[in-house]
Order: C-alpha cells, then structure tokens, then sequence
C-alpha cells in the first residue's frame, strides 16, 4: 500500500512521455508547450512538497494521503477531458502539486510504525517499488497510446487513483498520536523550517542520499543522447538500459532489507559508499581507454544504483529521527531539496556533459563524491556516534 503512494509519482511523470507526439497533434501544441506540460508537472510537485509533511504533521497522515490522493484523480479526470493546450497544461500543475503527499507521507507513516530495524527493511521494499515505477510506466504508457489513443493514460491514472484512495481509505491507520499533533501555523512553520535549513547535519544527511542518486539519474537524463548516439542503440534497444538499472535499484534495495539489524547503519551506508565509488573509478577507467559499448557502458550505472539504493534507506532514517517531532516537515524538506538538485542536474548538468561519453562518467563520479563528503562530515555529528 505504501509502495502504491510513493510509485504513484514517478509513475505519472513518465506514462504519457510516448504520447508528446500524439497529445501536440491532437492539441496543436508545440514542442515548447508540450515541454511546459511536464516542468508545470515538476514545478507543482516540487513546491506542495514542502508542505505535505507539515500538513501531515498537523492535521494527521491519513488526511493528507486521502485528500492528496483525491485531488490527483480529479486532476487526471481533467487532463483526460483536456481540449486545449492551456488546459493540460493547468491539469498537470494540479496533479503535481497532490502527487507528493502520498511520496513524502509514507516515509512518515513508515517511521511512525516501526522501530529503526524493521522501518529499514520496510523502506527497502518501498523502494524496489519505487524503482519500477519509471520503468514500466512508458510500457503503459505506449500501449495504451496505440490502442487507445492519448486521452485513455489519463484514465488509467483515474482508475489507479481511485483504486488508492479506497485502499488507503479502507487499511491505513492514523499514525500521528494526538498528543503529537504540531500546530499549523506560521510563526510555528517558519521556526521548522528555519531549523531544518540552518542545521548542518540535516543539509549533510540530504546531500548524501539527494546528490548521489543523481549520479545514476544523470544517465537516465542524458539516455536518448547516451544510448542513440553513443552506442548506437536503437529506440527499441533503449529498454536494456532502464531495465539494468531498475535491476541495479531493486538489487541494492532487496540487499538494504537483508542487511537491516545485521549490520550497523553507518557500515551499510559504508559499503553503498564504496560500491558507487569504486564502479564510479572503473566507469571512468573504461570510458577513457575504451570505445563506447553497451557491454561495459551500461553495467556500471546499474551496480552504481544498487549501491544508492543500499544505502539511501538509512540514510533517510537517520534524517527523520533528527527531528522526531517533526517528520513530516522533515521529509517534506528532503523531498524538496532531494527536487531542486534533480532540477539543477537536469537543466544544466546534463546539457553540459551528455556529448561525451567521459564527461557523463566523471560528473556522475562527482556526484557520488560530492554525496560522501556530505556522508564523512555527518557521520560523527549523528546521535549515538
């Protein structure tokens, strides 16, 4: 249920990514605008990020998620009933903005439940779900398209929704304790706030799990270039490569659960460390003294994946019990900062190193870098160090 609410997301980011073409025909829409039905997307999930948690934190978990999940399925019906441009274009902020709560609430609801041990085998699993998500949804996606035409992938996202809101509505308990309930107020928010972005060991925490997934997104950003021009790859061999790194997701995810209550957090998120920047050291080593080729350009970016995903469900741990009073608003943050960084490496990172093959694996080995040196600042700063 709670892989439902975080897949919910990143699954409609991509499902109708097969139809810009159709949708521009059918709308008259321009490239410019088609684009703009996406970023209205991105910009709407960034911004209500920062504010799911701290609803959820005033007003309960379970109304958040309902209420979220209400608007997204109201928001789909009118991106399938759209007929013009504008329209999509205002539809598709609105399921952004509702899209978030069930993403940044279940990692609450998770921690609200369970003890450190088992909330880590339990956000491993979210996040093998997770990982699917963008993988199988332009599948869907395009299918869906040829059968059925553009309109009928917002309907699926109706019908899912609707299917979440009465299973949430049905089995998800309230998890927030009355007496913990935090007033939703300004001065009160803005206090939050201010302490969550002033604290080093929380910047630290979200730089460390934040900046290195973008080591891996970096690709998946870059992959009509990376794939077609570099490798060769036809469009209908694109699906190696996402299938490989959401093999690579699922692996770490799968290994963080088994590790849980074995080992200590700080060696499992030690041993992410080690696994990103040593296949990050060999992907650089073989781009500079090899051709590029799928056989050894495709591999290192999915065993770079299983180690973020191994470690990033600790590392969210840590960050919610830092303030334990607040963790909605604390994962709100995350989500958010997590947001601008994928925007700041999508809209100026990627333009600047997708053309070479080598400046892809060395801003993808900064990137993991840049994560561990958030990682060895925090790590003893952390309670319990």
């Amino acid at each position: 249920m709670l892989a439902g609410l975080s897949m919910l997301g990143p699954f409609s980011i991509d499902t109708y990514l097969p139809a810009f073409t159709g949708i521009a025909a059918s709308l008259s829409a321009t490239p410019v605008q088609m684009q703009q039905t996406l970023s209205a997307y991105l910009f709407g999930f960034a911004a209500m990020n920062l504010f799911h948690g701290s609803l959820a934190d005033a007003f309960g978990r379970r109304p958040v998620v309902l209420t979220g999940i209400a608007v997204f399925a109201l928001a789909s019906v009118g991106c399938a009933m759209s007929t013009s441009i504008g329209a999509l274009i205002g539809f598709r902020a609105l399921q952004g903005l509702a899209a978030g709560a069930g993403m940044v609430v279940s990692r609450v609801i998770v921690r609200d439940l369970f003890p450190p041990v088992e909330a880590q085998r339990m956000l491993s699993q979210v996040t093998i779900w997770f990982g699917i998500a963008p993988a199988v949804a332009p599948l869907f996606g395009g299918i869906l398209f040829d059968w059925l035409g553009w309109h009928s992938i917002f309907w699926l996202l109706v019908v899912i929704a609707c299917v979440l809101w009465l299973v949430n509505w049905r089995w998800l308990p309230e998890t927030l304790a009355p007496e913990k309930a935090q007033p939703f107020h300004p001065g009160p928010l803005l206090r939050g706030y201010a302490q969550m972005v002033s604290s080093g060991r929380f910047l630290a925490l979200s730089m460390a799990s934040g900046i290195p997934f973008n080591g891996m997104f970096l690709y998946v950003l870059s992959a009509p270039v990376f794939l077609g021009e570099h490798l060769q790859l036809a469009p209908t061999q694109f699906f190696w490569f996402f299938l490989c790194t959401v093999s690579g997701v699922m692996s770490g995810a799968w290994a963080s659960g088994r590790l849980a209550g074995r080992v200590t957090p700080r060696t499992q998120v030690r041993w992410g460390y080690r696994v990103m920047m040593g296949i990050g050291v060999v992907n650089v080593a073989l781009t500079a003294l090899l051709p590029p080729h799928p056989a050894w350009a495709i591999v290192p970016v999915a065993i770079y994946a299983a180690g973020w995903s191994m470690m990033t469900p600790v590392v969210t741990l840590l960050l919610l019990d830092l303030v334990p009073e607040r963790r909605g608003m604390a994962s709100s943050v995350q989500s958010s900062l997590g947001s601008v960084a994928n925007g700041l490496v999508a809209g100026v990172l990627a333009p600047l190193v997708m053309h070479s093959p080598l400046a892809l694996a060395l801003a993808s080995l900064a990137l993991g870098a840049t994560g561990l040196l958030g990682w060895t600042w925090v790590k003893r700063r952390l309670p319990g160090a």
